[in-house]
């Protein structure tokens, strides 16, 4: 090879490293357009990554990174009870059920208007057949929460915003000081998938929080970047 071309080979690896340390340092000054379009990818592959995420065998459409944000939140809240509105096939109360035989305490009250075959049995785990915004479904959810029992809710059902916000008014009160309301699916809506989806949990969020309640949201559980519930973490007071 010449020296003009030895030269023109050093010249156009040096500009492909600069373009590629230009990228980064452009990247790492934008983390949320990373986060977003590592959000879009995850969730257009969805047969292979929340369709596909299990817990000892049972589907659990959730995110893996959220799902150790809860047991941590588990571990230090130490809930005597866990209320989950939308069970699915089961795959995340059983998951619940799992982190509290380690702890040695706790319970799951998990609701929904389906009752799919198979669900996995658990002894810690009561599930209620019906709308979680039904006034009865609340007085038998209220029916299975002793008095002085510490309470957290997690809410994955309907992701309409006037659902959603109907739940956080109804649960909220049944959380106890220091416990979580998880609202889940924040993302939807544009935020940032489904841009068709309407109004969903994201605003009912903002809406329920314009009422001034005693819950705030705790970005520290976003810890891992990703989160399908960002700004639905919400602790009371």
């Amino acid at each position: 090879m010449t020296r003009r071309g030895l030269l023109l080979g050093a010249g156009m690896a040096l500009l492909g490293m600069s373009a590629g340390y230009m990228a980064a340092r452009y990247r790492f000054s934008r983390p949320d357009h990373v986060r977003s379009a590592f959000h879009l990818l995850y969730h257009s592959l969805g047969a292979a990554t929340y369709n596909d995420t299990h817990w000892r065998g049972v589907p659990v459409q959730k995110l893996p990174s959220d799902m150790w944000v809860y047991q941590e939140i588990l571990h230090e809240r130490q809930p005597d009870v866990l209320v989950e509105a939308g069970t699915f096939k089961g795959g995340s109360s059983y998951y619940f059920a799992s982190l509290f035989d380690m702890l040695g305490k706790g319970r799951v009250i998990s609701i929904d208007i389906e009752d799919l075959p198979n669900k996995p049995r658990h002894p810690r785990i009561t599930y209620l057949l019906g709308s979680s915004t039904a006034p009865e479904t609340l007085e038998k959810v209220k029916a299975l929460i002793q008095p002085g029992e510490r309470v957290m809710v997690s809410l994955d059902s309907d992701h309409h915003k006037d659902h959603v916000l109907r739940e956080l008014r109804m649960y909220s009160p049944l959380v106890t000081s220091g416990q979580y309301l998880v609202v889940e699916d924040t993302h939807f809506n544009g935020h940032p998938i489904l841009p068709k989806h309407g109004p969903g949990p994201f605003e009912a969020v903002q809406e329920f929080l314009r009422a001034r309640p005693p819950f705030a949201i705790d970005k520290t559980r976003e810890k891992f970047l990703m989160s399908f519930n960002a700004s639905g973490y919400l602790r009371r007071d």
